[in-house]
């Protein structure tokens, strides 16, 4: 977190202009996926191709494998959780998820993750302070402002 250049993306993560939003949001997503040097990536990438032709227990063993090998590979673990998640295996993407924040506490997509696996499971309060941190990091999320709304209201 001392990074300077990280630093400055989380900062511009708050700038009211989108357009720095949005630039600083694919830069902290490259520096993730991009972490492990060519290796990582070419095995992220891989790992897409084949959810995206419906490999689903190919693509799993990948990433099993990647996040064996590389256990600090924080993208590889989020991966693996948006796998779980799309297969409704939300404690899995919960563990996933949990881990991904464990190595890089700034994740705000695996925040938003563990925040959908909770509202899935009907665990709202739980959901509610996943959003919550993830809006500490991405204020301008709508769609996190919206989904901690949703979840307020399933409490009421």
């Amino acid at each position: 977190m001392n990074d300077p250049q990280i630093q400055s993306l989380l900062d511009d993560l708050k700038n009211s202009d989108a357009t720095v939003r949005d630039r600083a949001t694919e830069a902290l997503w490259r520096l993730w996926f991009q972490q492990k040097g060519l290796y990582g990536w070419e095995i992220l990438q891989q790992a897409q191709t084949l959810l995206e032709n419906q490999q689903i227990q190919d693509a799993e063993a990948m990433l099993t494998e990647l996040v064996g090998d590389q256990p600090d590979f924080a993208e590889a673990w989020n991966r693996r959780a948006v796998l779980h998640y799309t297969q409704s295996r939300y404690r899995q993407s919960l563990h996933d998820c949990q881990k991904v924040i464990e190595l890089n506490p700034i994740h705000f997509g695996a925040l938003h993750g563990l925040g959908l696996c909770h509202a899935m499971l009907g665990e709202y309060r739980e959901a509610i302070s996943a959003f919550r941190r993830a809006l500490e990091i991405q204020p301008y999320s709508t769609l996190n402002q919206r989904l901690l709304l949703e979840c307020t209201a399933r409490l009421s």
